[in-house]
């Protein structure tokens, strides 16, 4: 049977909170779209708001559930530390202070991470994001020009450790950590009197595809089998309705069930795989190309790619030093030698070499050998070199590079 995912959104359908209302989801439960989605439950005791998004998209969500209804909030409950989930927080404090903040016991961690490394993280994400976040901010500040587009540091009142059950207006709210989510404080929203589950990005932004357990933009490693327990307690739920932190819900006991079974397979595969393969002395390059899941476990890479994973597996294990080479050890990179290189086999000679991998269809051996050379011809074999694999790439963080670095060598 294929994958769900097949027939769901992929991750450059990602956009800004710009929507004209609010989505209904299920009874008194509301979504507003955007780089995360956020969702509203209304209750006899004022609104619950599950996610803030960004920033800028704060006064979106907020102006949207306003029109839904008009009772103050009562609850905000912050499903994990990313900017695109807490951002918007400001928008959804009332002004008497009375506005609950729940969140992981691990929230602060993902917070001081989140500000320390500010200039870090936004300088690596932005090929990827930054264009449509600016979009987006320009599009809120036409539609609410009053409003703040600031990015928000959410300050809890509530933590939760393990699990915490509420009762609000009447709606039973079950709060359950998941450390091996999308970050470690993640967690999740089981409403267990409706079967519904509010999982954020604990299976990361596109459900039913292989997650990230480290981003090429930055982030702390995920541990593979602290995903594999995640995914089997949220299963363990009988979830009828699933509300991802993207895209539509997923509706069906059998349907979540089999994708979740499906999806815990997949990484256990790749864990053991991993762990076989550093057992009998093979290299991490080698594990990268040769370990691939079998057709039964047909779930996507659209964010994460099964040979980013086997690495971070592996680094996740063993760390930095790969045991390939004396120079690992030490600060002189490969590059130091590249004008040597040149010297010794001649400009031309290299960049014809690259030229020939590239029609070869070798296309980093090409861009392996034409980085050696600061040229016209080899920043034209380069650009070459990633357009091809931009042809064959179907993933979100990949082709977002490929792009950006085609536009810079352009």
């Amino acid at each position: 049977m294929a994958g769900i995912w097949r027939s769901r959104p992929g991750a450059h359908e990602l956009a800004p909170a710009a929507a004209e209302q609010a989505l209904p989801v299920g009874p008194g439960i509301w979504m507003s779209p955007g780089l995360s989605n956020s969702y509203l439950i209304t209750t006899d005791a004022g609104r619950v708001v599950i996610n803030t998004g960004m920033g800028f998209e704060g006064a979106v969500h907020r102006a949207l559930y306003d029109e839904v209804d008009s009772s103050p909030v009562r609850t905000v409950i912050l499903t994990q530390g990313h900017y695109d989930h807490v951002g918007g927080i400001e928008h959804f404090l009332e002004a008497d202070g009375s506005t609950e903040v729940i969140a992981q016991a691990a929230w602060q961690t993902w917070r001081d991470d989140n500000e320390r490394l500010a200039a870090f993280r936004v300088r690596n994400s932005a090929f990827a994001f930054m264009d449509r976040v600016l979009a987006g901010m320009s599009a809120t500040a036409e539609r609410f020009p009053e409003s703040s587009q600031a990015q928000g540091s959410p300050q809890p009142t509530v933590v939760v450790e393990d699990q915490l059950s509420l009762c609000i207006g009447g709606r039973a709210l079950d709060l359950i950590a998941v450390p091996g989510g999308e970050t470690t404080d993640s967690l999740v929203v089981w409403l267990p009197e409706e079967k519904i589950l509010f999982s954020g990005n604990t299976f990361g932004p596109l459900f039913a595809h292989v997650p990230n357990l480290v981003t090429i933009r930055g982030d702390r490693y995920r541990d593979a089998l602290t995903v594999i327990d995640t995914i089997e307690r949220v299963r363990a739920l009988g979830a009828e309705t699933l509300v991802t932190g993207h895209f539509d819900p997923v509706h069906g006991a059998a349907l979540i069930d089999g994708e979740l079974v499906r999806l815990r397979e997949a990484v256990q595969y790749l864990h053991d795989e991993t762990v076989a393969g550093m057992n009998a002395g093979k290299d991490v390059r080698t594990l990268m190309r040769e370990i691939r899941l079998p057709e039964h476990l047909d779930i996507g890479e659209g964010y994460g790619k099964v040979s980013w994973n086997v690495r971070a597996i592996w680094e996740n294990y063993a760390g930095w030093f790969h045991h390939s080479s004396t120079t690992e050890l030490y600060d002189v990179p490969a590059s130091a030698v590249s004008a040597d290189l040149v010297d010794l086999a001649g400009a031309e000679a290299i960049v014809g070499r690259a030229a020939e991998k590239l029609a070869a269809g070798a296309a980093l051996e090409a861009i392996h050998l034409a980085e050696l050379v600061d040229s016209d011809s080899a920043r034209a074999v380069r650009r070459a070199a990633h357009e091809q694999l931009l042809e064959q790439s179907t993933n979100f963080w990949e082709s977002s590079w490929l792009t950006r670095q085609i536009e810079e060598l352009s």
